[in-house]
């Protein structure tokens, strides 16, 4: 590929996984100096007032400082004339539901992953739950409710009902396990309602499936080996994703080849059941009778040099600086 074309790298964001777009932007920062390319950083939360130093994208910072608002006047300082594509680093609301996608999209600005309906749909949890259901994708028992619909008490009696204890209580628009508890009994579900409402106005609750943490990745409609995720914790919460040494990841995963190769096809059957493109993780629970369930779609997956895609593309033989150009060359495609 033409190494002078120019990418403008779009980091950080106003979402809280912003610290954790920070550590996507610096690997893929990197990644894009050492393949030849001419690289613009930019943070939407800053609007007009970028940083002088590339150094300072990727600095811890006061997220009270950032507004949603700057968004427009940071997209408005750069023009498709200027830009051959832009590398999505952004990760949660505003980065990966679609939003900053349109924005692209009316400046005819071409950019990484999906298009803007399908960021929008995988960010939606229960979106994606009832296309999975349509498409045949199968996933844990679940429903969902906005505030002010349903009492404590009138959730405990449909988890009772329909599936019972541990059951998960999530969010339904935020990543990176923001806002998830897992309650064990009644007794914890008032607050882990409280929680979820913290970061949306609805909420997903869902069958707790016992067994292991696996996840796919899928590129250009073809899957990567399985991975494994065994974390120090129950779950692969925010903790054991962003804290060295918490998570141990094995790939291929240790599982029989039929069960890798179900994993694989159903990977790719969840991005196209959300018209995902170019790439996405899939996130799965496998449980101990190897039955897979389908948890979501992560149309910008987490891209350092140790984050779980390149971790899968590396079992297949990509370096990380391949991986990144792959991505740029199937998106301006």
């Amino acid at each position: 590929m033409d190494k002078k074309l120019k990418v403008l790298l779009l980091v950080g964001g106003t979402s809280p996984e912003r610290e954790v777009s920070k550590g996507t932007g610096k690997s893929v920062y990197q990644a894009l100096l050492n393949l030849g390319y001419d690289v613009v950083v930019i943070d939407p939360a800053y609007g007009i007032n970028q940083p002088f130093e590339v150094e300072d994208y990727f600095k811890e910072d006061d997220y009270s400082e950032i507004l949603n608002e700057n968004y427009l006047d940071a997209v408005n300082l750069i023009s498709a004339e200027q830009i051959s594509v832009a590398f999505l680093a952004l990760h949660g609301k505003y980065g990966e539901d679609g939003t900053i996608q349109s924005l692209l999209e009316l400046k005819g600005i071409k950019y990484t992953g999906s298009k803007a309906l399908s960021s929008a749909i995988a960010m939606d949890k229960i979106m994606s739950k009832i296309l999975f259901e349509d498409n045949n994708v199968p996933s844990p028992k679940w429903f969902h409710f906005k505030i002010g619909e349903q009492t404590t008490e009138e959730v405990n009696s449909k988890i009772e009902n329909i599936f019972g204890y541990p059951a998960v209580v999530k969010p339904n628009d935020q990543g990176s396990t923001v806002g998830l508890t897992i309650c064990k009994s009644s007794d914890q579900l008032a607050d882990a309602i409280h929680n979820a409402f913290e970061y949306s106005d609805r909420i997903l609750v869902e069958e707790y499936i016992p067994g292991r943490e696996v996840t796919v990745a899928v590129i250009n409609d073809e899957a990567l080996p399985v991975l494994e995720i065994r974390p120090k914790h129950g779950i692969y919460d925010y903790e054991c994703k962003y804290t060295s040494g918490m998570s141990e990841y094995i790939v291929p995963a240790d599982v029989a080849d039929d069960v890798a190769k179900s994993l694989q096809e159903i990977a790719v059957l969840a991005c196209k059941s959300l018209r995902c493109e170019v790439y996405a993780r899939v996130d799965f629970r496998l449980s101990p009778e190897n039955k897979v369930y389908a948890l979501e779609v992560n149309t910008l997956p987490g891209m350092t040099s140790t984050s779980l895609v390149p971790k899968m593309a590396k079992a297949v033989g990509l370096t990380f600086e391949q991986l990144v150009e792959k991505i740029i060359a199937l998106s301006i495609k």
